[in-house]
C-alpha cells in the first residue's frame, strides 16, 4: 500500500474522484501545510492558518499504478490556477503535492511533467514539505457519497468525477 497526501481545490471534489476509482482503499479528508495546530474549517476557511484542503490517498500498487492515482489528481484540478478552483478561492484551495520521502518527490515530479505537457504549461503546483496532518471534521469525510444532491456536489464535484471514471475508465470502479 502507497499513500500520497495531495491538495487540489476542495477536498470534496478530490475525495469523490479517488473514491471512485478501484485499488483505493481509503481517503482522507484533511488540513496539510499550515501553522496552526488542530485547525478547525472554519480557521482554515479564512486562509490564515497557511492550510490546504487535501486529501490521504492510499492505494494499492498491484491494483492501480502509482502513475494513474497522480494522473487523475492532475485531471480532477486545473492546476494552472493559483490559490483557487473555480470559485473556491484562497491558499487554502492552492494546488499543492506533499511528499512523504524523496522517492515520492521524484514520482510527483515525474507527474507534474507529465501534466504540464497535457496543460500547455504553466503549472502552480508546489511541492511542500508533508508536515503534521489534521483529519477533518466526520462531516467532511465521504461527503459527496452523504450529500448526493448537494448543489456544490451536482455543480463542481459530479463533472470531476466522470472526468476521471472517462479518463481512467480501466480503474473506475462499477
Amino acid at each position: 500500500m502507497q499513500t500520497y497526501v495531495l491538495a487540489g481545490g476542495c477536498f470534496w471534489c478530490l475525495d469523490a474522484a479517488y473514491r471512485a476509482l478501484d485499488g483505493v482503499s481509503s481517503v482522507e479528508s484533511g488540513y496539510v501545510g499550515g501553522s496552526v495546530p488542530s485547525p478547525s474549517y472554519e480557521q482554515v476557511c479564512t486562509g490564515a492558518t497557511g492550510h490546504a484542503e487535501a486529501v490521504k490517498v492510499t492505494f494499492d500498487e498491484d491494483v492501480i499504478p502509482s502513475d494513474v492515482i497522480l494522473d487523475a489528481f492532475f485531471t480532477m484540478h486545473d492546476p494552472r490556477q493559483l490559490n483557487r478552483q473555480g470559485n473556491d478561492i484562497g491558499t487554502q484551495y492552492r494546488s499543492a503535492m506533499f511528499p512523504a520521502d524523496d522517492a515520492q518527490r521524484a514520482e510527483f515530479q515525474r507527474a507534474a511533467e507529465r501534466a504540464a505537457d497535457w496543460w500547455g504549461g504553466g503549472l502552480v503546483t508546489t511541492m511542500e514539505p508533508l508536515s503534521e496532518w489534521y483529519p477533518a471534521e466526520d462531516y467532511h469525510q465521504d461527503f459527496f457519497a452523504k450529500n448526493p444532491g448537494q448543489g456544490y456536489c451536482l455543480a463542481v464535484a459530479v463533472p470531476k468525477v466522470n472526468k476521471v471514471r472517462a479518463r481512467f475508465s480501466e480503474y473506475a470502479r462499477s
